[in-house]
């Protein structure tokens, strides 16, 4: 890449900047679309015109949407989301401790996923047609198949509640008790786990069957190379490289996505907050929750498109 490659970045960098600032007008625009009063929630039915409208006046909602936006946009530049309307809490600090919660779960199943999905995938590919290709495809295709929801549900009723390995319900902060942390995200963590396995074997066997393909590998092996180091040496290096794109967009879409899981083993994660922020009408915490996901998902991709030639040698060389 050469010289070019600080130039790519930074492109990639400035590209960023009006992707959030449309995900940040959607989400704000979107939100007031939305029926219901936050002030009407707070204050009940019996609240009074004059309530409703102090109300209004002490949370903004009272200007217009141009006005609020702008007022809005400007705070979070200097780091400002506001504060939850049904809380009153700081927003940021709020998403950065929930966010703890769910990047835990997350982080480490699309690990533990990878780490299994790669090796059976390629396996698979290499035994194509197999009775080991077909049963690794149809676990694939099994775990790809199950709800998150009730997988969980499973794991809960047979792990937690007829076993008694772990606690079914709970939470414990990592700045608590660690260890009492941990036991309560392993059945969420697996999982996310065992659901995302089945993509990525999925797509980690059809990379390497189409690299088994290709010429060089041919070669490779009529220089007299083992099987092993064919696969490990030629194989496996451009077969992983759309697998790590599909790890960040895994990675990306779950942590936006893991309110199910959440809500499920009664978790507080980000996902959680997100849910019960749009019940409550708490524009504030919404707007940061959408903001702060879409912005990870952003990072995350920059993140994968800027490794992407230490998996793909034919990029890398380039």
């Amino acid at each position: 890449m050469g010289s070019s490659f600080p130039l790519y970045v930074g492109r990639r960098l400035l590209w960023t900047l009006p992707t959030l600032f449309l995900v940040s007008l959607m989400v704000f625009v979107l939100m007031r679309l939305v029926p219901g009063d936050p002030a009407l929630l707070i204050l009940g039915d019996s609240a009074t015109p004059e309530q409703l409208a102090d109300l209004h006046a002490q949370f903004g909602l009272d200007r217009p949407i141009p006005v609020q936006f702008t007022l809005w946009l400007g705070k979070m530049l200097q780091g400002d989301l506001g504060h939850s309307i049904t809380s009153g809490e700081a927003v940021l600090p709020l998403l950065l401790e929930r966010f703890q919660v769910s990047a835990a779960i997350v982080l480490v199943a699309v690990a533990l996923a990878a780490l299994l999905a790669v090796p059976a995938g390629l396996l698979a590919a290499w035994k194509q047609n197999s009775v080991l290709d077909t049963m690794v495809v149809a676990a694939a295709t099994f775990f790809l198949s199950i709800p998150s929801f009730w997988l969980g549900l499973l794991l809960l009723l047979f792990i937690g509640l007829k076993l008694g390995l772990v606690p079914v319900v709970g939470y414990v902060p990592f700045s608590e008790d660690w260890r009492s942390a941990l036991t309560f995200l392993i059945l969420p963590t697996i999982t996310l786990a065992l659901i995302e396995l089945g993509i990525l074997t999925r797509m980690a066997r059809a990379s390497a069957v189409e690299v088994l393909r290709l010429e060089y590998v041919t070669h490779a092996r009529a220089k007299g190379l083992s099987e092993r180091r064919v696969l490990l040496r030629h194989v496996l290096p451009n077969a992983f490289a759309p697998t790590w794109t599909m790890i960040g967009l895994v990675l990306g879409n779950l942590l936006g996505g893991i309110a199910v899981l959440e809500t499920v083993f009664t978790l507080p994660g980000l996902g959680r907050l997100l849910v019960d922020a749009i019940f409550a009408r708490d524009y504030p915490v919404v707007q940061g929750c959408l903001l702060f996901t879409a912005a990870i998902y952003v990072l995350v991709n920059l993140v994968v498109d800027l490794c992407y030639p230490l998996f793909d040698p034919r990029v890398s060389a380039s």
